[in-house]
């Protein structure tokens, strides 16, 4: 295993308090987890909701289950190297979370045979891990937030926003093959509101800076974070640079309002989590996961950081308030 990877997994693992390694002599079913982001972006809301879900059905870490965490820190190339290892400690479950359906892939390709549970911010059975919502056959099941198809969605809450708007900015990370297709629907909405999408990319950490000083030069009027693993784990840097660059910025999840960000909409992921818990928990109890549906998100939420909006010097409008499923003041 290479060397970034096994201290990746040991950081994230000294990171939360009740864990145990799963070659140690406990006796108790071992889940592992893993997740393309970083436990300082993910673990205090999305752990807990996913301890929540595992609470739900009677499992409880340290008292009758262990869990192993494995955080790749947004390095996409770890997540193949952290599944293989999480199955070579014989873990009962992969929980496989974050990165569209990154994580879960790479948990599928570790293993044919141990149950995977995922969330996936695409579409699961395009991308391969399911047969079909209903009955998913193979070794895989889980949640799905549906967060790529959304842009459209948060197209719309900018033109609600700001509907002189004539240039979106939409910040891309070009070593995601799913952002082809939503970069597709998401141009054909912006003509239908006499809009023009400008395409920012960035691949690294180190980019981001050189694509909101792109979209600046550009002159766009807003901005559109795509949900790339990337970028949820630089929620907090990415806030700091719309706030720098003076760009209204919406992204998928409430993480980054909570972080600065002015806007997001998406589907409530903390709730994803939860469900991965309780399907965990079912399969330690003998559940098929094939045999579990895939949980579609059917709940969206809008939430706005009027501070932020306060800073960029915009109102925002009282229909988009009334929306609004929290405002944070």
């Amino acid at each position: 295993m290479k060397r970034r990877a096994f201290i990746a997994g040991l950081g994230s693992v000294a990171a939360w308090p009740v864990v145990a390694r799963a070659d140690q002599p406990s006796g108790m079913p071992v889940i592992g987890f893993l997740n393309s982001g970083s436990f300082e972006t993910y673990g205090p809301q999305l752990v807990s909701a996913f301890m929540k879900g595992l609470e739900d059905v009677d499992y409880v870490d340290g008292r009758n289950i262990v869990i192993e965490y494995r955080w790749a820190a947004g390095v996409m190339d770890e997540l193949p190297l952290l599944a293989a290892d999480l199955v070579s400690r014989r873990v009962k479950v992969i929980v496989a979370t974050g990165g569209g359906a990154s994580a879960a892939l790479a948990a599928k390709g570790a293993t044919s045979t141990i149950p995977i549970v995922f969330t996936a911010g695409v579409d699961p059975i395009k991308s391969g891990l399911v047969a079909s919502f209903n009955r998913p056959g193979g070794n895989a099941t889980g949640a799905t937030t549906f967060s790529a198809e959304l842009g459209t969605k948060r197209l719309g809450v900018l033109h609600e926003l700001l509907p002189q708007a004539t240039l979106i900015a939409f910040l891309i990370n070009p070593k995601n093959p799913g952002v082809i297709g939503e970069l597709a629907d998401l141009a054909g909405a912006a003509r239908a509101l006499g809009q023009r999408i400008e395409v920012v990319k960035a691949g690294a950490d180190n980019e981001l800076d050189d694509a909101f000083a792109t979209a600046a030069q550009a002159r766009a009027h807003a901005l559109i974070v795509e949900g790339d693993p990337l970028f949820n784990n630089r929620l907090e840097l990415i806030s700091k640079l719309a706030a720098h660059y003076a760009i209204p910025a919406i992204a998928t999840g409430r993480e980054y309002v909570e972080l600065g960000g002015l806007m997001s909409y998406g589907t409530r992921i903390r709730e994803a989590y939860r469900q991965v818990g309780v399907y965990a928990g079912r399969i330690l109890k003998g559940a098929n996961p094939a045999d579990l549906p895939v949980v579609q998100a059917s709940k969206f939420e809008l939430v706005i950081n009027l501070q932020t909006a306060k800073a960029l010097g915009l109102g925002i409008p009282p229909t988009l308030l009334a929306r609004a499923d929290e405002v944070i003041e």
